[in-house]
């Protein structure tokens, strides 16, 4: 039910309070008596719905103490849910006292003068999620009570948080609890799982508009998963069973490493939970000294495996028997074991996350282990656009939002919001990219179009009117060109050999694929003055080659599509396009005169790769008089060379060792130098091109090309 029919009925729902509260016995629950016309529906709803099973442990576990205790009221009762609402009077989230027996979740626990203007939750890490909306209501309970913070305050407490492989019998199982749905889909926010130090774990899942919160999927009443809506966008599922067996294609990984991309992501999970317990008991065995077996069913669900037979057999299964042999590493694996099998809806609330906290804990005992559980083919991320570890999306979390300079091509609403207004302003965080970043229809998955894209140097280009690889150039086209880094030169006001503090290093950004294939008609490059560069790369010879992004790349693994290159190159596998030298119908030369005119493109490519950063340092030692060292992976990437042996050690990259003595010609070359590194398809993307703004940033910076031999400038066709 959608959030706006959900309030439009509160104020009727308020009315019926009084017969509600009537039915919270289990006796009316079981036999209540005729509902009011005006409820009918809703009250039908919830009557079959486990929140009014009066029957179900989660409402009579307590019928021998006489009283629902404090710690469990809240989410096991309905007048205990009220009063860590406060509804009753008292202070809002908190219980107060123990609750009476024979309650269920009836209707006045969440229809009520403060859950209308409930929106914000606290999870047991102390996390707070605001802006919820009438889903707080289901989080409140569907939480779970424990987390990260909750495991880790135990282990420091003991005294096993720098000795996590050391036994200690104080050191209990720590219980998520039941259906920690909201944990789930919350991901790292909520850090349900153990999360573990180091690592970069998804955040909140965002499926799509309209099908986001646990209303909008579940019907709040019956608590049944609204079919319907799936299948707007997943038109096999033809029961609520289908859904587990759904694959998207940014999912496209391996994550349990049995080599079958094809299975539900529901089986994904289910493998890595299979290899994980197989770690937990070989790790239990050999590190613990006691074997260890689980039950589902059987608090505290761990138990000794006293026959060594690895299964939790009715003998083992009993408290006198719980397994009380944990390390820091098996607690936190097992917690997170129990995780995700208590959150059976965990592959479609929070899937990756999921298999986040399970390839961790597998990995961590395997770093222990002396057989270690085979992890060989199994993935713990998306692929490509999809990747919610990488720096190009994760850039941003301390900051909250992605600034509107970078918003278009590193958040998930960035791109569509530049097309439909031109302009971005600074959007929310994001894991990675989404279906809705480049598709404007979910149901038949349609692609927004560009007609044309303009380029960081004023160029408007494109693959041709409506073509859908030109939404690919709107991100893939670098932020600098050959007019910005013009135009710092020209301010500076300098000679070519002269230092000038107003020059800083430009950097072209990363992947500007889009700039490399249209080369001199891009500009991405540095092009110097004077010089002819060759335009767009057709590849291949003939119309039916692959001539655009999408034709070579799956833009959503972003892997080559080998069996497209298998048409005319002798390629099996993604590593063998690096080899690859065109032969046929073409004179091949030498161009980096190490004699070999047969190696691959991309080896004459990195020849003149490497003799420009030689020439680089010579100019900047020789003419500059400081020297410089280049590291690709920090940020501003040229730094000062203190101890002149050619390379950026690690005390000398950082920010205060920048390298500050530019002149315009070693900007340029080093400018050239980056982009080239950035690019690393830049030997199929336009060889010719990247060859010509090689060479002649070698010879611009003093660097003897006597040897090289530069590619002749081919005019576009008429």
């Amino acid at each position: 039910m959608k959030a706006s029919r959900f309030l439009a009925v509160i104020g009727v729902l308020l009315l019926a309070v009084g017969f509600m509260v009537l039915n919270q016995s289990r006796a009316l629950a079981q036999d209540a008596p005729e509902d009011p016309p005006f409820l009918a529906e809703f009250y039908d709803a919830w009557a079959s719905s486990a929140h009014a099973d009066a029957t179900a442990e989660a409402f009579v576990h307590w019928d021998s103490e006489g009283a629902i205790p404090e710690s469990c009221a809240k989410c096991h009762s309905t007048p205990g849910y009220q009063d860590f609402l406060g509804a009753d009077g008292t202070e809002f989230g908190v219980v107060d006292a123990p609750a009476a027996l024979g309650t269920t979740v009836t209707c006045d626990a969440c229809h009520n003068s403060v859950t209308m203007t409930l929106d914000s939750v606290v999870f047991p890490s102390g996390a707070e999620v605001t802006g919820a909306g009438d889903a707080a209501r289901c989080m409140q309970c569907h939480q779970g009570r424990a987390s990260t913070v909750s495991v880790n305050a135990k282990l420091t407490d003991l005294g096993l948080a720098e000795d996590m492989d050391t036994v200690n019998p104080e050191l209990g199982f720590i219980n998520i609890h039941y259906y920690a749905a909201a944990a789930t889909l919350y991901g790292s926010v909520a850090q349900g799982g153990y999360q573990y130090e180091g690592q970069v774990y998804m955040m909140q899942n965002h499926h799509v508009e309209e099908a986001d919160t646990c209303i909008e999927c579940h019907n709040p009443h019956t608590l049944e998963i609204n079919l319907t809506l799936c299948q707007d966008c997943h038109e096999d599922a033809e029961t609520v069973e289908d859904l587990q067996f759904i694959r998207m294609n940014g999912s496209l990984n391996d994550y349990d490493g049995d080599e079958d991309i094809n299975e539900g992501i529901a089986e994904e999970i289910q493998g890595l939970q299979e290899l994980l317990y197989e770690a937990i008991q070989a790790y239990a065995t050999e590190i613990a000294g006691v074997g260890i077996v689980y039950d589902s069913h059987s608090h505290p669900y761990f138990f000794n495996d006293t026959n060594g037979n690895g299964e939790a057999d009715e003998d083992e299964v009993n408290g006198d028997n719980k397994y009380v042999s944990f390390t820091g590493n098996l607690l936190t694996a097992a917690y997170n074991y129990q995780v995700s099998l208590k959150d059976p809806g965990a592959f479609a609330h929070n899937p990756l996350y999921t298999i986040q906290i399970l390839f961790d804990s597998i990995t961590a005992l395997n770093g222990q282990i002396s057989d270690p559980v085979d992890m060989e083919f199994a993935q713990r991320s998306d692929p490509g656009h999809f990747d919610v570890t990488a720096e190009a999306f994760r850039h941003w979390d301390a900051e909250g939002e992605v600034p509107a300079t970078c918003a278009r091509c590193h958040s998930a609403t960035g791109l569509p919001e530049w097309i439909h207004n031109g302009s971005n302003v600074a959007n929310p965080i994001a894991n990675s990219l989404m279906c809705t970043t480049c598709h404007d229809s979910l149901s038949e998955f349609t692609v927004m179009t560009l007609d044309e894209v303009t380029f960081p140097s004023g160029a408007r280009l494109s693959f041709g009117e409506g073509e859908e690889a030109n939404l690919c150039l709107a991100c893939h086209q670098g932020r600098e060109s050959t007019v910005s880094v013009n135009r710092v030169i020209s301010t500076a006001g300098v000679g070519d050999d002269e230092v000038s503090e107003r020059l800083t290093f430009r950097n072209v950004h990363y992947f500007a694929a889009g700039a490399s294939l249209f080369g001199g008609e891009a500009q991405g490059a540095y092009q110097y003055e004077g010089k002819e560069y060759n335009g767009r790369n057709f590849h291949g010879g003939d119309e039916d080659a692959p001539q655009v992004c999408s034709d070579c790349h799956d833009v959503h693994e972003f892997s080559i599509q080998v069996n497209v290159c298998e048409d005319c190159h002798d390629v099996e596998e993604q590593e063998d396009v690096l080899f690859i030298r065109a032969t046929e119908d073409v004179e091949l030369v030498d161009y980096d005169g190490d004699g070999d005119a047969e190696e691959p493109i991309r080896d004459e490519i990195m020849a003149l790769e490497d003799a420009l950063l030689v020439a680089l340092q010579s100019y900047a030692t020789d003419t500059v008089g400081t020297s410089i060292a280049y590291d690709s992976h920090s940020h501003p990437y040229f730094f000062i060379d203190t101890n002149g042996n050619g390379v950026a050690d690690p005390e000398e990259v950082n920010g205060d060792n920048r390298y500050a003595t530019w002149t315009p010609n070693l900007l340029r070359a080093a400018y050239n130098y980056q982009y080239v590194q950035k690019d690393p398809g830049a030997f199929a993307h336009n060889p010719d091109y990247i060859l010509q703004v090689l060479y002649d940033s070698i010879e611009a910076v003093g660097g003897d090309v006597s040897s090289y031999t530069r590619p002749p400038y081919v005019a576009p066709a008429e």
